[in-house]
């Protein structure tokens, strides 16, 4: 077998025929004549099989559209002939084919965006290009060098995350499993759900099985919570208590039981961390992942239970001594053979962050990625119900200023239930599915209306990011009284499939790819210094103005966050100690509020009620400084669409090299002012996705800076023990932040700001020095010694042609 079927049956996700493909020595040309038949006496499994046969017949139409892909792939890669009469031959032969070609070879080459073709032509344009590499003579010179780092920079990689909410028994479970087809994955129904653990569901493209990837928290940061734990229990137990720290002490028991048994309660924090409680777990103690592997995803869900799950009577048949879903910091979920989770992530995200830091770090990066959330309810709940609309509330700035959120999902479950079953039985099967319907709508503007109301959500997201789905999960799979369409689950796989197109990431590859081709071939023309003098020089004036442009817009957001800040500070500092108060001084009595206060000192300023409510001291600190630049930071990096004062100007700039290209007296420097054009639009795209990861930075920045400025505060209250122990931590942390000396507000303004003009001159920077070289390399180099590309130019060209639809016409560059 030759590399050319090992990297087809990889790219295929058919990895797990590798050996049989070897036993029976298919190479490439053995690949084409394979038929039905004989693929069936190879593979007697239906699935593989069939999918296999579905993409092997792809490829096959795909290379009789295309016959010179067909006869470069005859020796496993692109011709590497040097010689120019070669070239031209089978260029003409290659013309001559194309003109036999029938009427409809138009039709077959304009691709259908996110299809199996094109597919099949990023790894066409991918094979082609590391062949490209391989003859790029290993003289250590600029342009060499400059040529490999281009071609190994060529990427497609796409992820889109979508973040799932929602409280224990909402639906979650069995609303995954329906859309991804997957009916016993997660298990769903009574089992009591462990709300701390992170559960991701994405496709495995390396082989037919279905994988856990459980990771843990660290020995040290469980040592620590089991301090605390014993600490939180003991201290003061003769004290009274309120409900709420009553419930908190019920969570450490559940959690700790889970575990231990009752050894927790005649045990010290040392003994508990003996090695034998972890005995089963051994990759806990070396910090490592545990991987699980088995071939059905029933039998995964029956032996993930114990690690997301708190339900003693549940498990693989019989009661289970040790739970460690405790230990349990984030489980990935791989799903083999499914299209809907190849670029798409699911995310299965406990309602705000956790009392653990490792933990919580890894919440706020999941959902600050996350483009699109679905917050998750039960149709029967959706007016009533306040916790979904809080989790809504507490991550609108982790996913909308703070993140790149920009859908929001409300999906209202179990929509087959009518309000009145006696008064169901009484209508035909018509009449129930419009009962159903009208109940549905009538939800649906519930939703929005409550949506509206939103204030914090609404100074994130617009009422244009919203939409609502009345699902039923058990109707999609047994369409009993309504249609699978009235379902909408259709509707959620449809958008997951759009999420899932990578046209635009596919174009961009290609397009690289030509760029980078057409710079080789002009690099090794020869003549046309005049031409390339005169280019240089315009482009060079183009290069000032255009960098000015995109400067002054970002210069002018600068001012304008000042403006907004300063204000925010002087807000701050008059509202601080209300503020504080609100916190350490709540409108309740203090009777067992100093274990509360504790917890919140004990973290750092956070904590995470059994409600599933989150207390957090730093942004209460810092929201008036947020609440100063979140209408600005709104406007300057939006997440719907490329535009505002960075990522907006950033698009417009233009060297006019599209416009010089058409230019008959720039006709000498056709192919390098091709790759000048490409090139402009990878740095546009990189410097994109760098703004989006920086914004977040900057956003959290304010609250950021006051934590850390609080953090000496915390420490001390930390020490305090005895009697009057709430007073004395309220007084150590008032102290703290009314002290005349104290200037983290002014701080938090100069860090913030001080982030933004990074990102600008970052952004400048990035973009003179890149096209700077560019140029320098397109219209100042000679490249004698690099390799003869123009077969494999034509090539790529040809696919670049068919990825923009227009197979008969020049495309705009």
């Amino acid at each position: 077998m030759d590399d050319f079927v090992r990297n087809k049956l990889t790219e295929w996700g058919l990895s797990q025929l590798i050996p049989i493909f070897e036993e029976h020595e298919i190479d490439e040309e053995s690949l084409y004549l394979l038929n039905d038949r004989k693929i069936t006496e190879m593979i007697p499994k239906m699935g593989p099989r069939s999918k296999l046969e579905e993409r092997l017949k792809m490829l096959k139409e795909q290379n009789t559209a295309n016959p010179e892909t067909v006869e470069s792939s005859a020796e496993g890669r692109p011709s590497t002939s040097d010689t120019s009469d070669k070239v031209k031959r089978e260029s003409d032969l290659q013309d001559e084919s194309s003109q036999r070609q029938s009427p409809t070879r138009k039709q077959r080459l304009v691709i259908k965006p996110g299809s199996d073709s094109e597919e099949i032509i990023l790894s066409d344009v991918k094979n082609i290009m590391r062949c490209v590499s391989l003859k790029i003579p290993p003289q250590d010179n600029k342009l060499n060098n400059f040529l490999k780092k281009k071609i190994s920079d060529l990427k497609t990689d796409k992820r889109e995350v979508v973040g799932v909410f929602g409280r224990t028994g909402a639906g979650k479970s069995s609303l995954i499993n329906a859309v991804i087809g997957e009916k016993d994955l997660l298990p769903s129904g009574d089992i009591r759900a462990c709300t701390s653990v992170m559960i991701k569901v994405e496709a495995n493209m390396q082989n037919s099985k279905y994988e856990a990837n459980i990771e843990f928290i660290t020995k040290e940061e469980w040592k620590d919570e089991l301090w605390f734990f014993k600490n939180f229990l003991g201290d003061n137990a003769d004290q009274e208590s309120d409900q709420e720290s009553d419930d908190d002490c019920r969570d450490i028991d559940d959690k700790l039981s889970a575990l231990y048994g009752e050894d927790w309660k005649i045990k010290s924090v040392d003994d508990l961390m003996n090695d034998r409680y972890f005995k089963e777990i051994p990759e806990f103690l070396l910090s490592k992942r545990k991987i699980l592997t088995v071939k059905t995803a029933k039998e995964l869900s029956a032996k993930l239970v114990r690690y997301t799950r708190s339900d003693p009577k549940d498990g693989e048949g019989e009661e289970v001594k040790s739970w460690y879903w405790p230990l349990v910091k984030c489980v990935t979920i791989k799903v083999p053979n499914n299209d809907l989770l190849k670029h798409v992530t699911l995310v299965d995200l406990p309602g705000n962050g956790d009392r653990n830091k490792s933990r919580d770090k890894m919440w706020k990066t999941v959902v600050g990625s996350c483009s699109t959330v679905w917050i998750v309810t039960e149709m029967n709940r959706v007016a009533s119900e306040r916790e979904a609309w809080e989790i809504l509330e507490s991550a609108s700035s982790f996913m909308g200023n703070g993140g790149q959120c920009q859908h929001i999902h409300f999906i209202c479950t179990k929509s087959d239930l009518t309000e009145d079953s006696d008064d169901s039985k009484e209508h035909s099967a018509a009449g129930v599915r419009a009962l159903i319907l009208k109940k549905n709508d009538r939800a649906k503007k519930e939703v929005r209306g409550e949506f509206s109301k939103l204030k914090e959500v609404k100074k994130h997201f617009s009422d244009g990011s919203l939409k609502v789905f009345t699902v039923s999960s058990k109707e999609f799979l047994k369409q009993k009284r309504l249609d699978p369409d009235d379902t909408e689950i259709p509707k959620l796989q449809k958008f997951l499939q759009d999420l899932n197109d990578c046209h635009s990431e596919t174009l961009n590859c290609v397009s690289g790819a030509r760029g980078i081709l057409s710079l080789i071939q002009g690099a090794r023309r020869r003549g046309g210094a005049d031409t390339k003098t005169a280019v240089y020089t315009v482009l060079q004036q183009k290069m000032r103005d255009e960098l000015d442009k995109v400067r002054k817009p970002m210069e002018e957001t600068n001012q304008a966050f000042e403006k907004c800040l300063s204000e925010g500070v002087e807000k701050s500092k008059s509202s601080c100690e209300k503020a504080l108060k609100s916190v350490i001084h709540p409108n309740k009595s203090g009777r067992g509020f100093h274990k509360t206060l504790k917890c919140i000192v004990q973290h750092d300023g956070i904590h995470k009620t059994t409600k599933g409510k989150q207390i957090n001291l730093n942004m209460k600190l810092s929201s008036c400084l947020t609440e100063s630049i979140d209408e600005e930071f709104k406007k300057t990096f939006p997440n719907e669409g490329k535009c505002g004062p960075f990522s907006g100007v950033l698009n417009s700039f233009s060297l006019d090299t599209k416009m010089m290209k058409e230019k008959t007296e720039y006709k000498d420097v056709e192919l390098q002012l091709i790759f000048l054009i490409t090139e402009e639009e990878q740095i546009k795209t990189k410097l994109n996705k760098i703004i989006c990861d920086r914004k977040k930075t900057i956003y959290s920045s304010l609250t950021t800076t006051i934590e850390t400025n609080m953090q000496k505060c915390y420490d001390e209250a930390k020490q305090i023990e005895g009697t009057d122990m709430l007073n004395k931590m309220r007084e150590t942390m008032v102290k703290h932040v009314l002290d005349p000396k104290n200037v983290m507000f002014q701080k938090a303004k100069a860090v913030m700001l001080k982030q933004l003009r990074d990102l600008m001159n970052d952004i400048l920077k990035n973009l003179e020095e890149s096209m700077q070289e560019s140029i320098e390399l397109s219209l100042k180099t000679d490249g004698v010694s690099i390799p003869d590309v123009e077969l494999e130019l034509v090539m790529v060209k040809k696919h670049y042609k068919e990825l923009k639809g227009s197979p008969d016409q020049e495309p705009l560059i």
